[in-house]
């Protein structure tokens, strides 16, 4: 991210403009809406880069390993490792808004399988099941396409 000035400014100022902030944020209605503002708001690296912060987050809370997640995300040890010391002893909030969306994830895929199940019944016909076939493979596609780590 970029550096802060060397030229401090007042906490009066530095509590108010933070305020501001986290007032625009949750102000925010709906993923285009995000979307905009994330890019308005940052640079592609910074964005990439609290991505990546997010995504550390998510795949610890999924008990992968340093070494594993380095490789996939292209992130430093240290790195990975402060996100871990906020997720242990922050305020929560990390683990909070991962869990909603884990279980939003998780009722995604719940659905994805119930599909597929469904599809597999007249597929398994042998006799006219090759439609049913062909959409019960491509879920399963689409199921294992969505549901990697990353």
């Amino acid at each position: 991210m970029a550096q802060i000035s060397n030229y401090p400014i007042s906490k009066d100022i530095a509590e108010r403009i933070f305020d501001v902030f986290v007032k625009s944020i949750i102000s925010v209605k709906g993923k285009q809406e995000a979307e905009d503002f994330i890019a308005d708001l940052f640079t592609p690296t910074e964005k990439i880069m609290l991505a990546k912060r997010v995504a550390i987050a998510i795949l610890l809370l999924r008990k992968y390993e340093y070494r594993e997640i380095s490789k996939v995300l292209r992130v430093s040890l240290p790195t990975i490792s402060s996100v871990s010391f906020s997720l242990k002893y922050g305020n929560g909030s990390y683990q909070k808004i991962l869990s909603k969306i884990a279980a939003q994830e998780n009722t995604e895929e719940l659905l994805g399988k119930s599909i597929e199940k469904i599809l597999s019944v007249p597929a398994s016909i042998s006799k006219g099941g090759s439609t049913w076939r062909y959409l019960r493979d491509e879920t399963r596609k689409n199921n294992i396409k969505k549901h990697k780590a990353f």
